[in-house]
């Protein structure tokens, strides 16, 4: 080879660049190609590689198609979808899927700006508009006019000083995948709806399972009770003693929004006076003799779900006013405490006693009565829906005959007998007098005579004491006649409130004999 002119050496000699530069050696004209040497990191000179001019250009005309032909065949072949634009938004490649996916063909589509496209609503939005606005790699789902679902990523191609030169696309058709999530979608509301439904169903059924109910009368309160149940506003259930007040409390809170929260019931008759306040909101530490730590009371333990307040008419005026109080202003303080606590917790009352007449009488908050009547219910008593006791009493057999392993029956003639009867104790008392027939009938079978004897006769023989034989003062005779009946009253009454309704006295009577005749 012959010596270098001297121009080549401002080319390439001292180049740390590598490169390719036209050369001439004497007649031919040469494609030297360079590489930087380095020693010890130090740059120490070139390498170079000649290749006559013709020959070169004949193998890259060669490559350069061979080289378009391979990238043809990537972007036609390839599983996803490529889009290039140049740094203005050019359309400069795209496969040839463009005419299935976005409705033009190639020719259509390069040469233009991707900005034309969007404005005509060829695809929304479009990908390389956003890549060149946050000059980074953008992830979207595309909708194109032919109806398609594209997932887009659009990568920028930067230069060594960090200009955007391309924008390339990648898009995978996901329109049938889009397509079954919007199934699996509909499926999914479809079957929690249908879930929904058998919930309440399973609700409904469990609910019968404890409020046995034939009747016209019941079916209205039942219907009632779920319609009130929607509502957060407080519910006052009326009816006398055992007729099942507490259940249609069950059955509102299970129909209610706040039916997975807690359910918190207190029987205000039940709790000793000076005692239910403690009980109702909870103390702090040290309130009291006994206080030795903190505890929460009954409202806070039902906070977001229901307190059921049983016998509501047995609270004291001062409590009252206290218990108003927490319901319109929604929070509390604990006994012995001064931090007010929140309170999000929906009232349901219950009372055998008549709270207007109270309120007339001066011993019911009138404020608080209209507070709690906001949607009051009346349960009627067990004599007044007759069309129940079959049911009930039936429903009471296979569960006590369940209870004691037993397997009683009724008679043909047996059921007459419990439906000629009052019933003042209402359902509580049926239950009770079932329980009472499978333990202690013998044989398998509960007949007429037996009901009739624990009902009627039993019931109403007196005991010796009280058998007139012989004349004795009078107020010995009252005294014993009013223990044994007060005795009697006592082992199926659990409040004095209770005991006084059904003997027809005020309370303050009934309070004042037990104490006499030593029967608290």
């Amino acid at each position: 080879m012959g010596r270098l002119t001297d121009s080549t050496d401002k080319y390439f000699y001292k180049s740390e660049n590598p490169g390719k530069t036209i050369i001439q050696i004497k007649e031919k004209r040469f494609v030297a190609t360079h590489y930087p040497i380095y020693q010890e990191r130090s740059f120490y000179g070139v390498s170079c590689f000649l290749e006559e001019e013709e020959a070169y250009v004949g193998v890259a005309d060669r490559n350069d198609q061979e080289i378009g032909e391979d990238l043809k065949a990537l972007f036609d072949n390839t599983y996803d979808v490529i889009y290039v634009s140049d740094h203005n938004g050019v359309t400069l490649r795209v496969s040839s899927a463009c005419k299935e996916l976005w409705g033009k063909e190639e020719h259509e589509l390069i040469g233009r700006k991707v900005f034309d496209f969007e404005n005509e609503g060829v695809f929304t939005p479009s990908i390389t508009r956003l890549v060149l606005e946050k000059k980074e790699v953008v992830s979207v789902v595309q909708t194109t006019q032919t109806g398609k679902k594209l997932k887009v990523i659009g990568t920028p191609i930067k230069d060594q000083n960090g200009n955007i030169i391309r924008v390339v696309n990648v898009s995978k058709d996901i329109t049938e995948l889009s397509e079954l999530q919007t199934e699996l979608s509909e499926m999914r509301a479809l079957v929690d709806q249908y879930k929904a439904e058998l919930d309440e169903l399973r609700k409904r059924e469990s609910d019968k399972k404890t409020l046995v109910s034939y009747s016209l009368e019941m079916e209205r309160v039942l219907t009632t009770a779920s319609r009130v149940a929607r509502v957060d506003s407080p519910v006052l259930i009326q009816g006398e003693t055992g007729v099942g007040k507490e259940l249609i409390a069950d059955h509102i809170h299970a129909f209610s929004p706040r039916s997975e929260k807690p359910f918190i019931k207190l029987n205000c008759g039940a709790i000793p006076k000076e005692l239910l306040e403690s009980e109702l909101f909870g103390y702090e530490k040290g309130a009291f003799s006994g206080a030795v730590q903190q505890k929460k009371g009954m409202f806070e333990l039902a906070n977001g779900g229901t307190l059921f307040l049983d016998e509501i008419g047995e609270l004291y005026l001062p409590l009252q006013a206290k218990l108003l109080r927490v319901i319109q202003e929604r929070e509390l303080r604990r006994v012995g405490g001064t931090k007010a606590i929140s309170l999000d917790v929906r009232i349901v009352a219950a009372t055998n006693r008549d709270l207007g007449q109270m309120v007339n009488e001066g011993t019911f908050r009138e404020d608080l009565y209209y507070r709690l009547n906001v949607l009051p219910l009346k349960v009627p008593a067990l004599r007044n829906r007759m069309d129940d006791l079959a049911g009930l009493v039936l429903h009471f057999l296979e569960k006590f005959n369940h209870k004691y392993a037993e397997s009683k029956k009724l008679s043909p003639n047996a059921l007459n007998v419990l439906q000629g009867y009052h019933w003042p104790g209402n359902v509580r008392e049926l239950r009770n007098v079932m329980e009472r027939l499978v333990i202690l009938t013998e044989g398998d079978v509960i007949d007429q005579a037996t009901i009739e004897d624990y009902l009627f006769n039993e019931r109403s023989r007196p005991s010796e004491k009280v058998v007139v034989n012989h004349i004795i003062p009078l107020k010995e005779c009252v005294e014993e006649a009013e223990r044994q009946l007060l005795s009697m009253v006592k082992k199926e009454y659990t409040s004095t409130s209770q005991m006084a309704d059904v003997l027809k006295v005020n309370q303050s009577t009934i309070s004042r004999k037990l104490q006499r005749l030593n029967l608290k």
